[in-house]
């Protein structure tokens, strides 16, 4: 059961945003990933638990951030219910996508996993609800994945491999690389690895 931290920065000036602190795990039914997130205070500024089933598919998805909750999962694409910080208002979205995604590391291993990319595998373009910050508001977009290489790397802990993804957002054409190690991410925009106390955990390899 991988545990350790991740430091988040804006992607484009590089302003400190704060530490996620998670442990993630697979299981019989899928994996799971949960996580407390801090400002650069160290103050709590919410929570991720993120549950998908061996295909990648999300069966439950659990945001909190600035009093704000959404939960979700795949239901006739994928729906959700976001819930203001007085309590009072819910309000149900659906729509036809793949999956969700956001700013913590735990959706890029989900769509990864989702994905089972190989490096003969063309781009593939995936829809995605997007939960942005600070107020968990819920965007639909469309990237395209890339698997341009998979190496191995020498660690403390021995070699390990590190897939290589290109990451496309198809209304801006911005480019962007992600590098995933069984069920942890190395490196991706806005976010670095920290800390790991234990060796990720390694998925079964792609049908």
């Amino acid at each position: 059961m991988p545990r350790g931290r991740y430091s988040l920065h804006d992607p484009h000036d590089h302003t400190p945003l704060g530490e996620e602190h998670f442990h993630c795990a697979p299981g019989p039914s899928g994996w799971r990933y949960v996580s407390q997130l801090t400002t650069p205070a160290g103050d709590h500024a919410g929570s991720v638990d993120l549950a998908i089933d061996e295909l990648g598919r999300p069966i439950r998805a659990e945001l909190h951030a600035a009093s704000w909750q959404v939960r979700g999962a795949a239901l006739d694409g994928v729906t959700w219910v976001r819930t203001d910080p007085s309590g009072e208002h819910a309000t149900e979205g659906n729509v036809a996508a793949h999956a969700f995604t956001g700013a913590s590391p735990a959706f890029l291993i989900a769509t990864a996993r989702l994905l089972r990319l190989t490096p003969s595998t063309p781009a593939t373009r995936v829809r995605l609800v997007c939960f942005t910050q600070p107020v968990l508001a819920p965007r639909t977009l469309d990237q395209s994945w890339a698997l341009l290489k998979t190496e191995p790397h020498a660690t403390d802990i021995g070699p390990l491999n590190v897939d290589e993804y290109q990451v496309t957002a198809l209304d801006t054409g911005e480019q962007s690389l992600v590098h995933i190690t069984g069920d942890v991410v190395l490196a991706a925009p806005g976010l670095e690895l920290e800390h790991l106390d234990t060796p990720p955990s390694q998925f079964p390899p792609a049908d």
